[in-house]
This record gives structure tokens, sequence and C-alpha cells, in this order.
């Protein structure tokens, strides 16, 4: 089984080919440059390095959101033209879920966290138990006060990622009363190999989509959709 992983929903922008067990080969970025700049390129130098016929890919994996509402329509389109073009279904992975998929052999409770701004994060919560990944919370949004009452009503040490974590972290402290700590900055941010790992385990499940049925899942309205809300609600109660 081999998966092309695209991930584009936050300032990184990555690409992994996996198979069950390897990484064949992964490029990850996080500069200035738009993930429109990158994705492909990355993808065809994948492509050139590993010699590899995309016809033999089994599927197309792509983080679904939410995060980047641009990052996330340039994924979300990329993947499913390839997806369209070899004719092979989608997996769409949850952004935070597949985030928290590579922290693994941890004992805490990995709690991923995005800058959804408006001192709000997306975020999720997820464990290992054994070598097995669960969900414990799927994804949400929420203010980051929301998230530190929901943590400390649990009351388990808790380990955060994600470009959240230097927006929030003071706050985070302030607020949080039970154990935590922060992931290394090799292991905070979308990695498309962790992706493409979780894409395989959702192959096996048979959690495919038709490409042609594939959308982002953004959680939230952008900020030019909820201003132009705004403005109607504005104008019908003048």
């Amino acid at each position: 089984m081999r998966i092309l992983a695209i991930e584009s929903s936050g300032l990184t922008a990555g690409a992994a080919v996996v198979e069950e067990g390897h990484v064949l080969g992964e490029y990850t970025l996080n500069d200035k440059k738009t993930h429109s700049q990158t994705l492909l390129p990355m993808i065809d130098e994948l492509k050139k390095m590993l010699e590899l016929d995309l016809g033999t890919l089994d599927a197309i994996a792509v983080s679904k959101g939410p995060g980047s509402f641009t990052g996330l329509r340039i994924g979300s389109a990329t993947a499913k033209g390839l997806a369209m073009a070899l004719n092979k279904p989608v997996a769409a992975v949850p952004t935070t879920e597949a985030m928290a998929y590579q922290i693994y052999g941890t004992a805490h409770l990995i709690c991923p966290i995005m800058d959804a701004r408006r001192a709000q994060v997306y975020t999720g919560l997820y464990e290992y138990t054994g070598d097995v990944f669960s969900v414990v919370e799927g994804q949400q949004a929420l203010s980051v006060e929301e998230l530190c009452k929901k943590l400390n009503g649990i009351g388990r040490s808790v380990l955060f990622l994600g470009d959240g974590v230097p927006v929030y972290r003071e706050q985070l402290q302030t607020a949080l009363q039970v154990p935590y700590c922060f992931a290394p900055a090799f292991a905070a941010s979308q990695r498309a190999a962790a992706l493409g790992m979780r894409a395989l385990q959702y192959y096996k499940e048979g959690k495919l989509e038709r490409a042609e049925d594939h959308k982002p899942e953004y959680l939230r309205l952008s900020q030019a959709e909820r201003e132009r809300l705004e403005r109607e609600r504005a104008h019908g109660n003048s």
C-alpha cells in the first residue's frame, strides 16, 4: 500500500510518500513562500527522486482541516486534482489528529492547538495507550479559556504542540492547574509523513472519499464571511 500525503493546513508545507512501515520520502518547508509555490514542486521532486509512477499510488492523503483557509483550499485542490487524474480515492485526515499522531510513546494527553485568532484555537484531544492511538475528543474550535477549563476538569498531564503554543503559552501557564509540557520544535508542527501514516490506517478501515466529494473542514467561517454576515445583520436591524 502506497500513499502520497499533502500537508498545507498551516505555515508548514509538506509532501510525503509512505508505505506500510516506511517513509519513502518527505519534503517539509516552513518559509514565507506560499503553498501554491511549493506543493507541486515538492511532489514533482519526490516523484523524480523516488522514480515513482504515480499510477502505483493507492490513495492521496490530505490534511482536511481546520487551519489556514487559503492553505486548506490549495492542499485540497491539489489532492483532488491528482486523485481525479489518477482515479484514486482521497484519505482526508483531520489536521489535529494527524498532528497528534506523530507524538508516539507519551503517556500525556496530546493536545494540538492551532491559532484560530480572536483568542481561539483549533484543537482536539488524543492519546496513546501502548501502541494504540485513539481520539479522546475530536476537532473543535474553543477559546483558550474554555480549553484550559476542560483540561483542568479532565485532570491529566497534557502535552501541547502546534502554532498556537507560542501565541498562547503565557495564558496556558497562568490558567492550567494540571501538569503540562510542550513538544520540541521538530515535533511541534504538521508533518506530511505523520499524515500519510495515519492515512494508511484510514485506508485499511475504508475511511476514504471519492475525489469529487472531498471538501476541506474549516470548523468556522472565514473572517471575510463573518464580516459579511455582520454587515447583513447590521443592515437587517437598521
